[in-house]
Order: structure tokens, then sequence, then C-alpha cells
């Protein structure tokens, strides 16, 4: 099992949309940690120039995430949505894009895996059936699922997943739960771990909200064999986080869940487009999501970050602005000296 090689037991979480690049995965594994490349958003042949690009920078067994497609909606879902959001489109200067249906590339990204050998395929809104798991275990690859409640651990196991990535409601981007109206996928980080503990016996990453070593401690004392940090890693220089993002990061502000952007339920930086549209968005991804696209765009070029998403978890703010390599290390010796310091505190005499 790959998580119990880790020299340190932090995971670089997938960031599709353009955070995760080969460089950022590049210098958390050589500091000792795992990092993934994300498939999320990007064509299977620039997924395959991502993987060539990393195997130039080191040799390190890696991760590669892939979506997996959820059901296709009528229109008339997202019909009077769009009808809301074409006017702040307008008043950006833009058209929205055309609100189509696909499947991310499933079957081709995951081909891809097979024929690359990838040492860790993770997958997230959804778990794989049990002939792809196997497929998959056959080209040498370990398979993770990410889940947000018991049910989903449960289904991933039955599948022969190899490991499970707990992720809390704290954490920034999209939510990982198989159905996306389901919600009953609420649990925090700490409350989820304790619960699938009980309900599978398979190896657990935990995710959301981590941005230092002492809630990565936090993390293993309550039973994970690694912490899986994003939000962490956005502001490092090696990540492809856009300016606009990045100066969003550097401030003060609260997060919340939206559907305003993509469809999909995801924790970003409260806006303006996400304060105004929260509350009619529909589930519907990813037609919201390709049709707010180049609104996003602009916003992006402009440097409006109100109408850009600003996916971030819940500890933003402690987010720090270094190398990717430093940072592992710093959250390495915060880790080690967060867990000696509670021992200590619990070898205290009662009373004392």
């Amino acid at each position: 099992m790959l998580l119990d090689r880790l020299r340190i037991p932090i995971v670089q979480a997938p960031m599709a949309g353009g955070a995760s690049t080969p460089a950022l995965t590049a210098a958390v594994l050589e500091a000792g940690a795992f990092g993934f490349l994300a498939a999320g958003y990007r064509r299977t042949e620039d997924v395959a120039a991502d993987i060539a690009s990393l195997r130039e920078f080191t040799d390190a067994p890696y991760g590669l995430n892939i979506f997996v497609p959820d059901d296709e909606v009528d229109a008339d879902t997202f019909a009077p949505y769009l009808a809301e959001i074409a006017r702040e489109a307008h008043r950006q200067g833009v058209d929205l894009g055309e609100p189509r249906y696909d499947d991310d590339s499933f079957a081709a990204k995951v081909e891809l895996a097979i024929a690359e050998r990838v040492p860790v395929v993770s997958f997230t809104f959804g778990c794989p059936d049990t002939a792809l798991v196997q497929r998959l275990h056959g080209a040498g690859s370990e398979v993770w699922v990410t889940v947000t409640q018991p049910g989903e651990a449960q289904q991933a196991a039955a599948a022969g997943a190899d490991a499970v990535i707990a992720q809390g409601v704290e954490a920034g981007g999209h939510r990982g739960s198989f159905d996306d109206r389901d919600d009953r996928a609420d649990y925090g980080l700490l409350v989820l771990l304790q619960l699938l503990s009980e309900h599978v016996d398979l190896p657990l990453v935990g995710t959301g909200g981590i941005c230092t070593g002492a809630a990565a401690a936090a993390v293993l004392a309550a039973g994970a064999r690694a912490a899986q940090l994003g939000t962490a890693f956005l502001r490092c220089p090696e990540s492809g986080t856009s300016p606009t993002h990045r100066a969003a990061l550097s401030e003060p502000g609260r997060t919340r869940l939206t559907r305003a952007f993509t469809g999909r339920s995801a924790r970003g930086i409260e806006n303006r487009f996400l304060l105004d549209h929260s509350e009619s968005a529909p589930v519907s991804y990813p037609q919201i999501h390709h049709a707010t696209a180049p609104l996003r765009a602009a916003g992006k070029a402009a440097g409006n970050r109100e109408v850009v998403n600003l996916w971030a978890g819940q500890a933003y703010r402690l987010a720090a602005e270094i190398p990717a390599g430093e940072l592992v290390a710093a959250l390495g010796r915060d880790l080690v000296a967060a867990l000696a310091a509670a021992v200590r505190r619990t070898e205290r005499p009662v009373g004392e």
C-alpha cells in the first residue's frame, strides 16, 4: 500500500481547472509526500502530456484523479437559471456557453491510466464498478475513491477500492458526493472519519479544511493514514492558480457551498455572483459548468473576482505563499510536533 511508504503522510489533492500542475505534483513528491494530477476538464491528450511532463521531473509514484460522470438532466431543469444568469453574462460583455452534457472523456482517461500504469487512480463524483477496479488492479494501480458519507464508503469497499478519501464538508472545491442531490453528505471531517472507521475496513485519507500540520495531526489521530490538502497548495508558486484567485486567497472572507458556477455543490469564497445566484442554481452538472465558462474566463482576464469561482476550503486564510516543497517540509515538522505535544499533555498527572 503506497500510503504505508510515505515519508510524510501528506497528500496534495487534485485540483481541476488549472491549479494542479506537473510542477506542483513533482515538488510534493520530491519532498516526501504524495501528489495527484487532475484529469478533470482536460482533454485526454493533455492529461497524457501532463503525465509525460511529471515523469521528466521525478520517477516517484504519483496519482491521477478522474471524474465519474453524473447522470444527464432534462433541459427544463436548468433553463430558468440560464435565463437568469444570461443577464449577468451580458453585463460582462460575453455570451453564455453551450449548456451541454458530456462525460469528461471518462472511458478514454481510464484507458490512459491503464496504459500508463498510473500507480494510484482516484475517482470523484462516484465509484467505478468492480470490473473496472479489477482492470486497474491488473495494470498495477491502486484505486482510491472520494466519499462524503458511510454509504458511499461501503459501496467503494464492495467494488474493491484500496482506500477511501474522506471529504469533510469543510473542503474547498466540489463535493465528491456520488449524488449531489443527497443532503445527508454534510459531515464535518472528524465526524466522518469516526463513522467511516466503524463502517469500512479500508485505509482512510482525510481531507477538508486542513492547512496546518496541527490539523493534519488531528486527522491522523482520528484514524486516517494521511491528510489530503488542496487549498493549502493554491498559493504555491508551482500551482496554476490564476492571479484573480490568488488575490482573493490573500484577503479575509467567508466561504460557502454553492451550485451557482457549475450546477454541482462546491465550496468557494463568497462574492457577488455566488451570493446572487446560489439559491436559484439547480443540480445540473456539467451543463451549468459549460454555460458559465465564458463568464468565468472573462472575469479572470479582467481581474474581476466577483464573477469567478474562487474555490477554497474554510481554513483558506491559513494557506501560505511558499514553494510546495517547503510547505510539505513545514507540514511534516509541525505534524510531528503537534502529535508529540498532544502526547505530553496526556502524560500530565490528573489535576495538574
